[in-house]
């Protein structure tokens, strides 16, 4: 007590501590911030008591109410499950021809794989669907495998080039200029040829030259008129819709050194329902075809739309 100072101004006791000429006094804690204090430390315990609180080696303590984030999100997407059941039953039981045309079902279909698209899509086709290089767009009407609703089911159920499903939608164009089946100038000629159905290119003496070695390395696929061949997943050459880039130097890459870009076989990974209302939502980008307008082809998937 004796080593005590009061500040003579305010008759309080200093905390000792002097800088300057300044000193701090011993102002006792607003009472209201004491009681705060003591309550944020009450709640805490109890806190630590009711809910998962306390690090153990490989988890934590569950808390006397058993909440956890994990259960509450489950509880919620099984609440979600329950109010879309219906909606799914009705879908799981029809075919994809007959979704297409029940003015009721189809709307929710295409909502629900809106939100499947974006969880697993978009990665590679964008969030738009427009593709980018090597990715195709799904949103015009220029199709490899097929464009009508089943066609599409069936390419998401088994991908393209699939390793793990063995009906997966499969086709393989020959590197013509990597394995040498045809010379550096050969594969020139094949590229401006190609360019030149499109407008893309002037009908030169290269394209004219390139018009005899795609009629003997090309037609099988491509057919004769170079429009593609669905049961081989061949693209159409005549319009200037690319997957791979329709610049000529591009153009002669995928000549000389073919691509093989894989998709995956969601059916290995998604239910069934959600496949048809992932079919029901690419079906509506804006490409997709009717059973009746479609050049006649196998009944398979859609890769979107392509080029060499």
């Amino acid at each position: 007590m004796a080593n005590k100072k009061i500040d003579e101004a305010t008759g309080i006791e200093t905390v000792g501590h002097e800088w300057d000429g300044i000193e701090e006094l011993n102002n006792p804690l607003p009472r209201w911030w004491v009681w705060t204090t003591y309550l944020t430390i009450i709640f805490a315990i109890g806190y630590m008591i009711v809910y998962p609180a306390i690090p153990m080696l490989h988890s934590a303590t569950a808390g006397v109410w058993n909440w956890s984030s994990r259960g509450q999100l489950a509880d919620e997407m099984a609440e979600g499950a329950a109010k879309r059941k219906a909606a799914t039953d009705a879908i799981a039981a029809m075919s994809v021809e007959d979704l297409v045309k029940d003015e009721k079902l189809m709307p929710l279909a295409i909502a629900g794989g809106a939100a499947a698209f974006r969880q697993n899509c978009v990665q590679c086709h964008g969030s738009g669907a427009a593709g980018g290089i090597g990715f195709p767009n799904l949103k015009d009407d220029d199709w490899l495998w097929g464009g009508n609703i089943k066609e599409i089911e069936t390419t998401l159920q088994h991908g393209i080039r699939s390793p793990d499903d063995a009906a997966t939608r499969t086709s393989l164009m020959p590197s013509f200029g990597k394995d040498g089946i045809l010379t550096e100038a050969q594969v020139g000629d094949a590229a401006s040829y190609v360019l030149s159905l499109s407008g893309s290119a002037p009908n030169d003496a290269a394209a004219q030259r390139g018009a005899a070695v795609f009629q003997a390395n090309c037609v099988a696929c491509h057919g004769t008129d170079a429009k593609g061949m669905r049961q081989f997943g061949a693209p159409n050459l005549t319009d200037k819709v690319w997957l791979y880039g329709g610049k000529r130097e591009q153009v002669v890459g995928s000549i000389t050194k073919a691509h093989a870009g894989v998709m995956p076989a969601w059916g290995k990974k998604l239910d069934p329902v959600t496949i048809k209302m992932l079919a029901a939502y690419v079906h509506s980008l804006g490409g997709g075809e009717d059973f009746t307008s479609a050049p006649a082809a196998p009944a398979s998937g859609t890769d979107g739309n392509a080029k060499p």
